[in-house]
């Protein structure tokens, strides 16, 4: 039953986050819950289910791939501190370049915020976070539910990229160029920006306190 659990979190994870944002469904659930709605239910419904399959990977048969040592644990506990920064930097934020973002009419290219580094910075966390989780969990469920995550926000950019360049035409090329253009760290530097950068901090504090409540693990060596 742990295999088949597994295997089932998996198929509704990606169904959970393929279906409800094409259409028809998309714009139907728009047209009932509103694009805040839509957004809140499909955050809450992300969550929800990456849990499930976090879960799921935990009660699968315990396959060993390499043994645990101490040094492992400071991988995660370093690079989920830049991961929450770049959460707290790009959600609900502008970006019409990636999926996630909120007001992209208000872009700035002279001002793209997390957008100067990465067209992708939610995906860019999402990688970041499933790399450093492979190190210490050394077991085959582990390693194949982090590495599948890894390699889709990496290929995920692309399949964005190409839709994207699509959709807008030379105003994708047009508005990227114009962003290259812009002083690296001055490109969003403003009171809301360092709001976000506390938010940030907070947030890996908040991690670090609830993760034994919600996978039943320390994070800590």
């Amino acid at each position: 039953m742990g295999w088949f659990e597994f295997a089932l979190a998996y198929v509704v994870f990606f169904l959970s986050h393929s279906l409800p944002v094409r259409p028809p469904l998309r714009p139907r659930l728009q047209a009932r819950l509103g694009a805040s709605g839509f957004t809140l239910a499909y955050s809450v419904l992300s969550l929800a289910v990456l849990s499930w399959l976090i879960g799921a990977a935990g009660r699968a048969p315990h396959v060993t791939l390499w043994d645990w040592a101490l040094w492992q644990v400071h991988v995660p506990l370093t690079v989920m501190g830049p991961v929450c920064l770049i959460l707290a930097l790009s959600i609900g934020r502008p970006n019409p370049f990636s999926f996630g973002g909120a007001r992209n009419d208000l872009f700035d290219p002279a001002r793209p915020g997390i957008v100067r580094l990465s067209r992708h910075p939610l995906l860019l966390a999402l990688a970041l976070w499933a790399a450093a989780h492979v190190v210490p969990n050394g077991d085959l469920a582990h390693v194949i539910l982090f590495g599948t995550f890894a390699a889709f926000a990496l290929l995920g950019g692309r399949l964005i990229d190409r839709r994207k360049s699509r959709e807008m035409g030379p105003e994708w090329q047009r508005m990227l160029d114009r962003g290259a253009e812009a002083p690296l760290l001055l490109a969003s530097l403003s009171g809301g920006t360092l709001l976000r950068l506390a938010a940030g901090v907070a947030l890996y504090g908040a991690l670090l306190w609830a993760h034994p409540l919600l996978f039943g693990v320390s994070p800590l060596p």
